[in-house]
């Protein structure tokens, strides 16, 4: 049975974030909303709707890797800060992303075949506009989430759960998985998160875009926490340590990673979500574009962190080819550009 159409007083209240020009004249108006919250939980500044749940897609994966991360017998499995970057990856499917999910793999005996995430052709191809060799297939090693699945299976071992069906919802990673992401962004009934499935046939949240930023603040502390203990500043340290592994060449997160310089955590998600971490002002921030525009996304996500006052001149300049972008002609020339259409409201 279909599922009935969603009532239009439930639909988020996006506003405006991001707009195309042709010849100096609004084109496309793209509508998102954005949120920055402390590591307490307090909203500090917000555009559109940051309450209604959106679908995290793939910037929910270090909270996916969270319950393994603290497992009182994570430690046997000996993960250097490269291969816990990997469990949170969006990955290119370079060789060194996909010889790391094999090597996490081998941990525990396993190999491609107990992935169940498919496969496809690397993402480095479509991120850095080169064609795939015709007639070429790769296994699922070099699908981008192979990293979240291998961990999901090395948690399967730990919890002595089935790793045939790892991916059911009730099983015990996922369950594991469900209540890790409830307890960071501050919903106190797992239950009541509303759930589907991602591409990679994963369970998947949606969770308001106040919640998932403060999961993301709360990732990059320095303490120990109550319940995940040393966890979250782990994942938080080997992402922004390693973003060549969270995502790779020609992706935005290593471009909002190296403008961080160390100090930023980054990840986005599938159809226009994107989440970073700051340790040094203790906040996360999550934006959602209505439409998936990725493009549109980064314009805006760019202007708010300058009106965070969290881009120097260095920043700047590494994050140029995604903060103001042309449009051009197939001639090559410049036609119209897409620019932000966003301001901050201080809370």
């Amino acid at each position: 049975m279909k599922n009935a159409a969603p009532d239009l007083a439930d639909l988020p209240k996006h506003v405006p974030i991001a707009v195309s020009t042709r010849g100096g004249y609004p084109e496309n108006v793209f509508y998102g909303s954005l949120a920055v919250v402390d590591r307490a939980g307090k909203l500090l500044a917000s555009v559109g709707d940051v309450d209604a749940p959106v679908f995290t897609r793939s910037a929910l994966k270090p909270l996916q890797a969270l319950p393994l991360v603290a497992n009182p017998r994570f430690a046997e499995y000996g993960l250097t800060a490269k291969e816990i970057a990997l469990l949170c990856s969006s990955h290119n499917g370079e060789a060194i992303h996909a010889e790391t999910a094999q090597r996490l793999l081998a941990k525990i005996g396993l190999n491609d075949a107990a992935l169940q995430c498919g496969s496809h052709a690397p993402y480095w191809y479509q991120w850095n506009n080169q064609k795939p060799e015709e007639g070429k297939r790769w296994n699922s090693y070099f699908h981008n989430c192979s990293g979240k699945h291998s961990g999901m299976l090395l948690q399967a071992k730990l919890l002595s759960a089935a790793t045939e069906t790892y991916l059911e919802p009730e099983n015990a990673v996922q369950q594991r998985i469900r209540d890790a992401v409830a307890y960071a962004i501050g919903e106190p009934n797992p239950a009541a998160m509303p759930c589907g499935t991602d591409g990679c046939s994963a369970p998947n949240f949606a969770v308001p875009l106040r919640g998932l930023a403060r999961a993301f603040a709360w990732l990059s502390s320095t303490d120990d926490d109550a319940r995940y203990g040393a966890a979250p500043r782990t994942l938080f340290e080997a992402m922004a340590a390693h973003p060549e592994m969270v995502s790779g060449e020609g992706r935005n997160d290593l471009a909002l990673a190296k403008a961080g310089r160390g100090d930023w955590a980054t990840k986005a998600g599938a159809d226009g979500v994107q989440t970073l971490a700051s340790r040094s002002r203790g906040i996360g921030i999550a934006a959602k574009v209505s439409d998936g525009n990725g493009k549109a996304l980064m314009v805006a996500f760019c202007s708010a962190l300058e009106q965070l006052d969290m881009l120097d001149d260095e920043a700047r300049a590494l994050l140029a080819n995604w903060s103001l972008v042309s449009i051009k002609s197939v001639r090559g020339i410049e036609v119209g550009r897409l620019q932000p259409h966003l301001k901050l409201n201080r809370q």
